[in-house]
């Protein structure tokens, strides 16, 4: 991520993600016991969902993001950052009772490599289990806050067809001005 990304960590972002974007896509589903987050950046997904559940695994593939997570969450005790790549994460199968991405799909190069993160994130799943995830709409202003860095925005009218070819189903897709929140299950 660019140096633009650095206000993904401030606390203004935190409470927009705390306070309206989870509450919007998560809404009541319960998420269970272990919990898997896929791409936490800066942490503020993995502050709330990390306080909301019992176990979060936090997978990120960026070095000094996760150096700079482990420090902050030590002391943590239920709260787990892994180096990893989404594209073939190293957990068994059916191993989390709910998986969480938000406004990290974007960073992800292809739809083809994107289709591989839905892929392996329905893998680890448990049966049942919900997959979570949103990120923003795709935008002139977003494109140009990603000068030098990866943008792919994922359009939220093919989530159906790519979370079930991925495997999911009940997948429910909306959208508010700012972005989309899906809501799909490992059968």
């Amino acid at each position: 991520m660019n140096k633009s990304h650095e206000m993904c960590g401030s606390d203004e972002w935190r409470a927009v993600v705390r306070d309206a974007i989870l509450p919007w896509a998560i809404g009541d589903v319960d998420l269970g016991d272990d919990v898997l987050e896929v791409g936490p950046g800066y942490g503020a997904t993995t502050d709330v969902l990390g306080a909301a559940v019992r176990t979060l695994t936090a997978v990120e593939i960026d070095p000094e993001l996760v150096a700079i997570l482990t420090e902050r969450f030590a002391k943590s005790g239920g709260v787990r950052i892994v180096l990893g790549d989404a594209t073939a994460l190293a957990f068994a199968d059916g191993r989390f009772s709910a998986a969480a991405s938000f406004t990290m799909l974007h960073h992800v190069a292809t739809a083809e490599l994107q289709d591989r993160v839905f892929t392996e994130i329905g893998r680890v799943l448990r049966s049942g289990a919900p997959f979570v995830a949103g990120d923003s709409l795709g935008s002139p202003e977003l494109q140009a806050l990603h000068d030098g860095d990866t943008y792919n925005p994922v359009n939220p009218g093919e989530l159906p067809d790519r979370l079930e070819a991925a495997g999911f189903t009940a997948v429910e897709v909306k959208t508010n001005p700012f972005g989309w929140a899906a809501l799909a299950r490992k059968p």
